[in-house]
């Protein structure tokens, strides 16, 4: 069972870059001990290639401080890169760990994963569109757009249907995706944005329209300025980042329920305009949007790459050269996170092999 807290409102901790809240029993203690349970929804965020590597370092950190096999939360909410992620645990794929032979040997054995596809398609894309789709485009302006919009579904389609229309697609994601194998069981759940009505759409929620996770996952990734939208029963989908970084209120939630949401973006380094309207929206989204679920009686806790992880990540969230060391970071980060302490971290445990299908 969870430990409650009571929390009244929310800070971000710019000097940890963790987002904590403010009048809690315990202040971040209380927080830290929440982790002796395992949580019960995963809310994993945008964030392209570094940001998916964050997400899968730090939850391998946190498994391995606490025993935890996070493959057996109740629910899972991923927007883009964290849909990657999503996919992957529900699949029965652990979470990476840092990089050993053993670990590259069984990526070889197991094909190209999902965020390779993604790498590869987003950087062919942001070439075609130029040094600024590289650098801010991706994850980053998806949250500009959905700034740009603060008047609702219809101003966004409207910015949506100006667009240019790319001709590149996420089909080599898709396959890799596909491969993995998972399916939508009543626990994922994958946002994406109906490009003509501009509203949210949660695959794999009750009423949702019916959709392969693959083609669900490649939707939630589709930066609508790099990528051609997703078909999917007749109707066209783009990057669920568009509407929020990380989709929190989504997530299922009740009283006493232990969420526990990673925000790739929330701390986006850079003091020019862009990058700091992007990290401002990012971080507001996700703390208005966890009084949602704390309405709801919700305990919720959100992490954020704190400033080493910043460091390795830089604003090329497309960049695949970092992504090792961001993956090592991030771990270190997990285990911090559970422990509270700046100890040195022994060399990681091997990773454990995909869980067979009952």
């Amino acid at each position: 069972m969870p430990v409650p807290v009571s929390c009244a409102g929310a800070l971000v901790d710019i000097r940890s870059y963790v987002i904590t809240y403010t009048d809690c029993r315990g202040g971040l203690g209380s927080l830290v001990r929440m982790m002796r349970s395992r949580p019960d929804v995963l809310v994993l965020g945008a964030g392209g290639v570094l940001g998916e590597a964050w997400l899968m370092g730090v939850l391998a950190g946190i498994e391995d401080a606490t025993g935890f096999d996070l493959r057996d939360c109740d629910y899972y909410v991923g927007t883009s890169a964290g849909a990657i992620v999503a996919a992957h645990l529900v699949a029965g794929q652990s979470p990476r760990r840092p990089s050993t032979v053993e670990t590259e040997e069984i990526e070889v054995a197991n094909g190209a994963r999902p965020v390779d596809g993604l790498a590869a398609a987003g950087l062919a894309a942001a070439r075609r569109m130029g040094s600024f789709a590289l650098a801010a485009g991706a994850t980053l302006a998806p949250l500009a757009l959905g700034l740009a919009a603060p008047g609702g579904a219809v101003a966004r389609a409207l910015l949506l249907r100006r667009l240019p229309r790319p001709s590149d697609t996420l089909s080599d994601l898709r396959r890799s995706i596909e491969r993995l194998d998972p399916r939508f069981d009543g626990r994922l759940r994958v946002v994406a944005l109906d490009k003509r009505t501009g509203r949210r759409v949660v695959f794999g929620s009750p009423g949702a329209p019916r959709a392969s996770v693959a083609d669900a996952v490649a939707a939630s990734c589709c930066v609508p300025w790099l990528f051609a939208p997703v078909t999917i029963g007749g109707r066209e989908y783009v990057d669920g980042g568009v509407w929020s970084p990380t989709n929190l209120d989504a997530a299922p939630a009740g009283r006493d329920t232990h969420v526990l949401c990673l925000n790739p973006t929330a701390s986006i380094p850079g003091s020019n305009g862009v990058l700091a309207v992007v990290r401002g929206v990012s971080r507001t989204t996700v703390s208005v949007e966890s009084l949602v679920l704390r309405r709801r009686g919700a305990m919720v806790q959100m992490l954020a790459p704190n400033a080493e992880c910043v460091e390795m990540m830089g604003t090329n969230f497309m960049n695949r050269e970092p992504r090792v060391r961001v993956l090592a970071a991030a771990y270190r980060q997990g285990l911090k996170f559970v422990t509270g302490s700046a100890r040195v971290i022994p060399t990681p445990p091997q990773p454990s092999l995909p869980r067979p299908r009952p």
